[in-house]
């Protein structure tokens, strides 16, 4: 009983660890977003916010204040201390549910992401061993991101539904329909990740540390393009960010199905855009990018001990940086697209597409059954 509580108590901590340094992303991913968009449209971006405390700091100081760094802290306060208006029309459960059901999908999909190694040594064997930093080890990995990944436009869904108005509505329906429409090419292109991974010998597929184990040698990413770009473009679409974001399109939709949130409930759907994209890249990472490896073809450099798991983490965490950094670039490069050609590139090109791009591996794999 004592062991069991040690386990359950150790892994709560693990999992505070995860949604701190998450959340902790999700408001410097904001300040990158503010700031990189400053630079793609030559202006200065935030540099004027800064703590007490840190404004005493010579040189410093200034430079902290110039780069933004208290910036996620003063809009944090802001959205907390605003005024919580609920519009009387809506459905108030709901409308209260919704922002906490698109942050929670993105809390869970880290449960089973792979984001970083530690080396110990084997009971059985007495040889060390090197293991996956991880919340879940679960063999059906691949499974559960694309199922909770799924479940994130329930709560944009019942945020158009729980505002009882127009707008917010047909946000809505268009969050579900470009969901359904990308879900389908995301999961078709994964399937060749699932064939290499799963080849003679492996009986563990779908979980995500054998497909980072799978990309020693050769990341997928340059095995497997055409599946890599499909999922990215499906990734765009999910997460709902521009030139994808149908959803909000505030050309035609006024705010899209956030048009009756302001304060708190906002910030919960602003923080989880956010976490959704972080997330993303960090699946994008370990099934195309090697996850925690090193260089295609390059031996690992770090050792195995504790300072060899904290540069796994770092390097892992370099990725997923360098891929928000992407998404942020696409946004401020390419325009918003129609709702017509969003469908289109969904129904007529990408699955079409990620149908034939596996039907063509299947046929390798069956000529070449160990890749």
């Amino acid at each position: 009983m004592l062991h069991l509580l040690i386990y359950l108590v150790l892994h709560l901590i693990y999992a505070l660890i995860v949604v701190v340094v998450l959340m902790s992303m999700c408001a410097y991913a904001v300040l990158a977003e503010r700031k990189i968009s400053s630079w793609v449209q030559n202006r200065v971006g935030p540099n004027r916010t800064q703590l007490p405390i840190l404004a005493y700091i010579p040189v410093v100081g200034i430079m902290l204040q110039r780069i933004g760094f208290s910036q996620p802290m003063a809009d944090g306060l802001k959205f907390l201390f605003k005024e919580d208006v609920v519009p009387g029309h809506v459905k108030k459960f709901y409308y209260v549910l919704a922002p906490c059901l698109s942050l929670i999908t993105a809390l869970v999909t880290c449960t089973v992401l792979p984001f970083g190694l530690y080396w110990a040594v084997d009971p059985a064997t007495n040889q060390l061993t090197e293991y996956p930093l991880m919340l879940a080890n679960l063999d059906i990995g691949l499974l559960f991101i694309l199922a909770i990944s799924s479940l994130s436009v329930y709560g944009l869904v019942l945020a158009g539904w729980a505002s009882n108005s127009k707008y917010p509505f047909l946000g809505g329906i268009r969050a579900s329909a470009q969901l359904i429409s990308y879900e389908l090419a995301m999961g078709v292109s994964l399937l060749p990740v699932f064939l290499w991974a799963s080849r003679p010998g492996e009986t563990s597929g779908l979980n995500l540390y054998t497909i980072v184990q799978s990309q020693h040698g050769l990341w997928l990413i340059i095995w497997m393009p055409i599946s890599a770009l499909i999922f990215l473009v499906s990734l765009f679409a999910e997460t709902n960010r521009l030139p994808f974001d149908m959803a909000e399109s505030e050309t035609d939709l006024v705010g899209g199905f956030h048009t009756e949130y302001g304060s708190f409930k906002f910030g919960f759907f602003f923080i989880a855009e956010y976490a959704h994209m972080i997330v993303g890249s960090a699946v994008f990472v370990v099934l195309f990018l090697g996850g925690t490896n090193f260089f295609p073809y390059i031996p690992d450099p770090w050792p195995h001990n504790y300072l060899g798991a904290v540069m796994t983490i770092v390097w892992f965490l370099a990725k997923v940086v360098f891929f928000v950094c992407f998404f942020i670039m696409i946004r401020w490069t390419i325009p918003r697209f129609r709702y017509d050609q969003v469908m289109k590139l969904g129904w007529n090109i990408l699955l079409p597409l990620s149908v034939a791009n596996f039907l063509a591996y299947l046929v390798f794999f069956a000529l070449f059954p160990n890749g």
